[in-house]
């Protein structure tokens, strides 16, 4: 999917929802339990609740990978799903790779040519040649992590390095290496104090935004300093929709909390389309 392609989807549901699919089969709705794939029954019913009310779904692959073979299997059938019924819709592989060169090159493969998502997220600290093999693909995107939302952050990507915090460094120095037109970056949504300043340093790239909602960030501070022409901005939510009911009627609570979303983005965007 080209950039292009995703602004336009925004606009025409006017939402920029990504839904964080983070199975985890303690806290889904006990009856789902005696499906054969619990875990695709309940993103199938998510999806089939929400996908008019997003314009991407972002599964991170450690809810998969903890439960071996079948949750990697349940990871693609539900990737194949959204491709095959919802093909408009931005997928992003939240699996946080990076490795050099061949190493790399493999990984995106899996993702890419494999599960055919649209997107990974990628760690930085290795490098330059840690993150290229990724942005060899094209119309793929790598989003970088640049700023993230957890504590833990402040361990090292704000720590000034001559002079400049860390972080920056990482933005700066990430705008020129080969094809990063294909790059996005992951922003916290609970460190809005720095997107005016993110935005001076890459004010076109897409930002995902994880932390609205369950860990406290607010959706009109993000969209106040870190949206951009071209809107440039995934809102990531995961436990806030998806958990919003352990009951029979799940998807419909996903559904309503991702309505209430929605409806408070419509209204940001239709107060930038009018000046």
């Amino acid at each position: 999917m080209t950039t292009q392609q995703l602004v336009s989807e925004i606009k025409k549901k006017k939402s920029f929802l990504c839904i964080g699919l983070d199975v985890d089969l303690n806290k889904i709705p006990q009856y789902l339990l005696k499906e054969e794939d619990p875990i695709f029954a309940f993103n199938k019913a998510i999806i089939d609740a929400t996908h008019h009310l997003c314009v991407a779904y972002k599964p991170n692959t450690a809810f998969y990978e903890a439960y071996g073979l079948k949750g990697w299997r349940a990871l693609e059938k539900t990737i194949n799903y959204i491709n095959e019924k919802h093909p408009e819709i931005f997928t992003i592989a939240d699996a946080k790779r990076g490795d050099i060169g061949n190493t790399s090159t493999m990984y995106a493969k899996a993702f890419f040519d494999d599960l055919a998502f649209d997107s990974v997220t990628v760690a930085p600290y290795m490098g330059k040649d840690s993150v290229e093999p990724f942005l060899a693909f094209e119309n793929k995107h790598t989003i970088l992590l640049a700023l993230t939302s957890n504590q833990g952050a402040f361990d090292f990507q704000t720590k000034e390095v001559d002079g400049k915090e860390l972080y920056k460094q990482v933005l700066e120095t990430s705008k020129n290496w080969t094809n990063s037109h294909n790059l996005m970056y992951v922003v916290g949504a609970t460190k809005t104090e720095f997107l005016s300043e993110i935005r001076t340093i890459i004010p076109e790239s897409f930002l995902l935004v994880p932390g609205v909602g369950a860990q406290g960030g607010n959706l009109e501070d993000v969209c106040e300093h870190g949206m951009n022409e071209n809107i440039g901005l995934l809102i990531n939510s995961s436990r806030g929709i998806i958990y919003a009911s352990n009951d029979t009627n799940f998807a419909k609570s996903a559904a309503e909390k991702a309505k209430e979303l929605q409806k408070s983005m419509e209204i940001i965007l239709n107060k930038k389309s009018q000046g």
